[in-house]
């Protein structure tokens, strides 16, 4: 049996991308030093805000996105051992390209 998440409305699920544990100078970095990944990349992600009319207007990010987020953002969530973070889309700050 698989478990997956569909998150809703506008929360989108986010896997972060573990950063290099290595300097640009060749400085390992202890696993009590390093700061927690401020990117990810979109796993899933809900229908959409809904507006005062009713509608549902799209979000702006999609699955396989690569995203940029505060370190201390969304809330972090466990599937199947996997660990996730689930925000709202108004907390993303921008997507990589």
């Amino acid at each position: 049996m698989s478990l997956t998440v569909k998150p809703l409305q506008d929360r989108v699920l986010i896997k972060r991308v573990e950063e290099e544990t290595k300097t640009v100078g060749g400085i390992i970095i202890p696993d009590n030093h390093k700061e927690k990944p401020a990117q990810g990349e979109v796993v899933a992600v809900g229908n959409g805000y809904r507006l005062t009319d009713g509608t549902v207007k799209a979000l702006e990010v999609k699955k396989g996105d690569k995203v940029l987020f505060g370190k201390y953002s969304g809330t972090e969530v466990k599937v199947a051992g996997d660990s996730y973070i689930i925000m709202k889309e108004d907390e993303i700050f921008g997507i990589l390209q």
